[in-house]
């Protein structure tokens, strides 16, 4: 719980997402995130984000409720035609203020919608209405504008649509050069993150454990799926400041697991292969089996990695082993197609099929069937073929992350074991 108040000098925000579509799960709420991200780099502090459906007495309770606690509530959402959509409606019975029709907005709904000003149908009047004594926001691609309004002291209202790209537009238009000039603005605060693969969040946590205690900047650990993220936030009085203090925090955390630390911010395991591979002016192609594409799958999401990565074979039948990667059939009826030797074929063969400079390869049991006592669900070979090199790595990885999880975990592990080898020339420990 915060305990600044309304009538603090640091003003607060609140965000508020409206629509049932929400609550149901049916559409993913990233406006949230978006707007916390611009709230926090223009320094405004905001402590709650709420999802109401689309129902008036809620709606109504919830903005009286807010208004006596924060100084801003920014609202997403219910700003359509249609009977559902209840914001504007809602914010001005809350306050006893009678809604006004705006002729401008009408004439930007008709040339929006392309309809004469005699046939523009009455569902879509209703978004040219406004609380009296607000202030329009113009919405320059769809037909729902928003508002400003400060229907009591020391409490702003500003609405938004939910469809996120015109959201995105009128905060990047209006709204952050509004909070700007009317001094709605606190210390600046900024993030860096830094990615971590190939340990745990318990034992990255232990490595930096004396370091989290800070409180400016602090440092938030948070994993996923194969990855750690430390943030590191930091509040100061400009965006050069705040990064300063980051600076040092950041390259101590980086020196405590310089091996597991790979990228920062936007980057991925994809993005740093293909820069680490065009540094050298190098190329890469992939053999795959349990993953079947989705190691060129996260090679591809990389723009312009196409002078890098050329390519991939999907192998997963011994028969297309055989044929275009040339793994030798002695190999397969004796080791099977989860074992070193073949997944060192594997990466041999793609890359003298497709004359790169690197081949990788993975083999595994992503389950839930296929295993046995010497080769459970789990278990998966990954091939790496070189400049000099020729290796072979093994990875149990736990059965109960389900088969799309040791899929997942299969391409990660396989772009760092590739990224460990670049660097540094060695085999990578399983």
């Amino acid at each position: 719980m915060y305990s600044l108040s309304k009538h603090s000098q640091e003003k607060t925000v609140e965000i508020l997402c409206i629509g049932s579509e929400l609550l149901l799960g049916n559409i993913l709420n990233s406006n949230a995130q978006w707007l916390a991200e611009k709230l926090a780099s223009i320094g405004l502090s905001h402590f709650r984000q709420t999802v109401v459906g689309d129902n008036f007495d809620r709606l109504k309770e919830f903005i009286l409720a807010t208004s006596q606690r924060t100084n801003i509530l920014i609202t997403t959402g219910g700003l359509g035609p249609t009977p559902d959509d209840l914001t504007t409606e809602t914010i001005a019975a809350a306050f006893n203020t009678p809604l006004i029709e705006s002729k401008e907005i009408l004439i930007d709904i008709k040339k929006k919608v392309k309809y004469s000003s005699k046939d523009l149908p009455l569902i879509n009047k209703k978004q040219a209405l406004y609380p009296k004594g607000s202030k329009l926001i113009h919405n320059p691609t769809g037909t729902a504008p928003g508002i400003i309004w400060n229907p009591n002291d020391d409490f702003t209202i500003i609405t938004l649509p939910g469809v996120p790209s015109e959201m995105k537009n009128m905060w990047d238009q209006s709204i952050e050069k509004w909070l700007k000039e009317n001094s709605y603005k606190n210390k600046t605060i900024t993030s860096k993150v830094l990615k971590f693969t190939g340990i745990s969040e318990s034992e990255l946590t232990e490595k930096v454990n004396d370091i989290l205690e800070g409180s400016n900047p602090t440092i938030s650990p948070y994993a996923s799926l194969g990855e750690v993220r430390l943030r590191i936030t930091s509040k100061a009085e400009n965006i050069e400041r705040a990064n300063a203090l980051i600076e040092p925090i950041q390259h101590e955390l980086i020196q405590r697991a310089r091996k597991n630390y790979f990228g920062s911010d936007e980057d991925t395991l994809a993005s740093i292969i293909i820069d680490l591979l065009r540094q050298r002016n190098e190329t890469l192609s992939v053999a795959e089996s349990c993953t079947g594409g989705g190691l060129g799958a996260s090679l591809t999401s990389v723009s312009g990695a196409s002078d890098i990565f050329l390519g991939g074979i999907i192998a997963y039948h011994n028969s297309i082993k055989k044929s275009l990667l040339n793994v030798r059939s002695k190999e397969l009826l004796e080791d099977g197609a989860v074992s070193a030797e073949v997944v060192q074929d594997m990466a041999l063969g793609v890359k003298k099929k497709l004359g790169t400079d690197w081949g990788l390869a993975i083999s595994g049991i992503a389950g839930p069937s296929g295993g046995t006592p010497n080769k459970p669900v789990g278990l998966v070979q990954f091939g790496i073929a070189g400049p000099n090199i020729l290796e072979s790595i093994e990875f149990q990885f736990n059965p109960y992350i389900g088969r799309i999880g040791i899929q997942k975990l299969s391409v990660i592990r396989s772009l760092d074991i590739l990224r460990l080898f670049i660097l540094h020339g060695a085999k990578v420990k399983a």
